[in-house]
C-alpha cells in the first residue's frame, strides 16, 4: 500500500471510529428544595435522602429513557427561603422541582413555581396550598393531605378505639390543639371537619405559636375543657414539651392521637419512653413499619431494595419522611418522566394525570392518581396511603391500621388512659 493509500486508509478508520462513538446522553436535572437546617432539618434531612436514593437506583437501571437523573439541591431552611430557592434553580435553568417536606415551605415554593411556569412536585408536606400554586396544572402532591391524616385520627379513635374500650364515641369529649401555621391548622382542619361530619362534640381548639408557647399554660386550658380524646398536629419539639406537661398536669385521657412532623417520629418514642407508650400517631408509614404483604409483588422487592440501600448508607432504616420522599420521586422518575412527550413542565404535567396506580403499588403503600384541575382535590394523589400507628413500648412503635398494612394487631388496653 502506497503513502496516500494508506493516510486515506488511516482517515476512513478514524471517521468510522468518530461515527460509532456516541455521547454519554444529557442529563436530566431536577431542582430539589428541603430545609436541610433549621427548625424542620431532620425531616427534611430524610426525605431529601429519600428522593436521593430514589434518584441514585433509578440511575443504577438506567435513568430515564436511557438518560440520568441529577439533583440539584438548594438548603431551604423555611417559608422565607422558599421563593429564592426556586428562583435559584430557575436561573440555573431547572424547570422540574421536587420538595419540600414542610408544608410552610411548599406553599410558597409551589406557587413561586407555577408563577414561572416550572413543575413542583410534593413529596411530603400535607398542609393546604395556596389558589396561587396552580394545583393540577404544574403542582402534584404524592403524600395523603392534612386534611385527611386529621380525619383518620379521629375516625380511628371513633370507629375502633372507643368501641374496643366499651365507650360510646357519641359521648366522649374531642379537643384539637394545633400548632397555627399552613401545617397544624390544616391537619387541625381535617379533624374537626370529621368531628362536624359525625356529630361529635368538640370541647375546644387550642392553637399555638411553636416559638413562643407557654406550654404550662396551654395544657392547663386544655385540661380546663376536660377532653377524653385530644388531637394534636406538633411540630416534634412542642410535641415533645406538650405530651411531657400532659403527663406532668395528669390530664386523663382515653386517647392522645397526633400526626405527622411529630408524633410518628422515633425521637418522640425516644425522647418521652414510657410516657410515649399508648399514644397514637396518624401519618405515614416507615420502611420498618409497614407490613409488605400488604404491597404489590413489584412495591414488596422494591421496598426492600431501598430500604437495604438506605441502612448501607446511613445505618438505620428508613423514616416515613425518608420513604415518603423516595416513593414521590420514583412514581415520577419510573412512573411520569418516562411517558411523558417531552421535559417541558407542561407535558411532565399531563403525563402525571395520565398515571394510574392502584394502593399499594408504591413501596410506603400508596398508588398514584391525581384529583383532575378544578376538582377539590386537583393535584392531590387520591391514592395515597395513611396509617395509625401506636407506641407500643419504650421507644417502640407499630403500625396497627388499616389491616393490609399493620404490623400489630389493635390492643386497646395500651391505650392513653390513666
Amino acid at each position: 500500500m502506497n503513502g496516500k493509500l494508506a493516510t486515506a486508509a488511516l482517515a476512513l478508520v478514524l471517521v468510522s471510529v468518530g461515527c460509532t462513538r456516541s455521547d454519554p446522553p444529557a442529563e436530566i436535572r431536577i431542582g430539589a428544595v428541603y430545609p436541610l437546617s433549621g427548625s424542620q432539618g431532620p425531616g427534611g434531612v430524610d426525605e431529601h435522602r429519600g428522593i436521593m436514593l430514589a434518584a441514585d437506583l433509578a440511575n443504577r437501571d438506567g435513568g430515564v429513557n436511557g438518560r440520568p437523573i441529577r439533583i440539584e439541591s438548594v438548603d431551604t431552611p423555611g417559608s422565607d427561603a422558599a421563593a429564592a430557592a426556586v428562583d435559584q434553580l430557575r436561573d440555573a435553568g431547572v424547570d422540574l422541582v421536587l420538595g419540600s417536606y414542610g408544608s410552610t415551605i411548599s406553599g410558597p415554593a409551589s406557587a413561586e413555581a407555577a408563577s414561572n411556569d416550572m413543575l413542583f412536585w410534593e413529596t411530603g408536606a400535607v398542609g393546604m396550598l395556596p389558589p396561587a400554586s396552580d394545583r393540577g396544572g404544574l403542582t402534584f402532591r404524592v403524600p395523603p393531605t392534612g386534611e385527611v391524616l386529621g380525619r383518620a385520627a379521629i375516625a380511628y379513635i371513633a370507629d375502633h378505639v372507643a368501641p374496643e374500650r366499651h365507650r360510646d364515641p357519641a359521648a366522649l369529649r374531642y379537643a384539637v390543639s394545633f400548632v397555627d401555621d399552613a401545617y397544624g391548622r390544616s391537619v387541625a382542619s381535617g379533624a374537626e371537619a370529621e368531628l362536624r361530619a359525625r356529630g361529635l362534640r368538640n370541647v375546644g381548639r387550642f392553637g399555638y405559636d411553636f416559638r413562643t408557647v407557654d406550654m404550662a399554660r396551654l395544657v392547663h386550658r386544655i385540661a380546663a375543657a376536660r377532653p377524653d380524646v385530644l388531637f394534636v398536629s406538633a411540630y416534634l419539639d412542642d410535641a415533645i414539651a406538650l405530651r411531657r406537661e400532659l403527663v406532668a398536669q395528669h390530664v386523663k385521657l382515653l386517647a392522645n392521637i397526633g400526626t405527622s412532623s411529630s408524633y410518628c417520629m422515633p425521637a418522640f418514642g425516644s425522647t418521652l419512653g414510657e410516657d410515649a407508650v399508648g399514644v397514637y400517631a396518624s401519618d405515614k408509614p416507615s420502611a420498618s413499619s409497614i407490613n409488605p404483604a400488604g404491597l404489590r409483588p413489584e412495591a414488596r422487592s422494591l421496598l426492600q431494595r431501598a430500604n437495604d440501600a438506605y441502612y448501607a448508607k446511613w445505618d438505620e432504616d428508613m423514616s416515613p419522611a425518608a420513604l415518603a420522599g423516595f416513593s414521590a420521586a420514583w412514581a415520577l422518575f419510573t412512573d411520569v418522566l418516562p411517558h411523558s412527550s417531552s421535559l417541558d413542565p407542561a407535558d411532565v404535567a399531563a403525563a402525571a394525570r395520565a398515571v394510574a396506580l392502584p394502593r399499594g403499588s408504591l413501596p410506603n403503600g400508596s398508588g398514584l392518581r391525581f384529583g383532575a384541575p378544578g376538582t377539590p382535590n386537583a393535584g392531590d394523589n387520591v391514592a395515597a396511603a395513611s396509617v395509625i400507628w401506636e407506641w407500643v413500648a419504650p421507644g417502640e412503635a407499630a403500625v396497627i391500621w388499616p389491616p393490609a398494612f399493620a404490623t400489630d394487631p389493635i390492643d386497646p388496653s395500651t391505650s392513653d388512659a390513666w
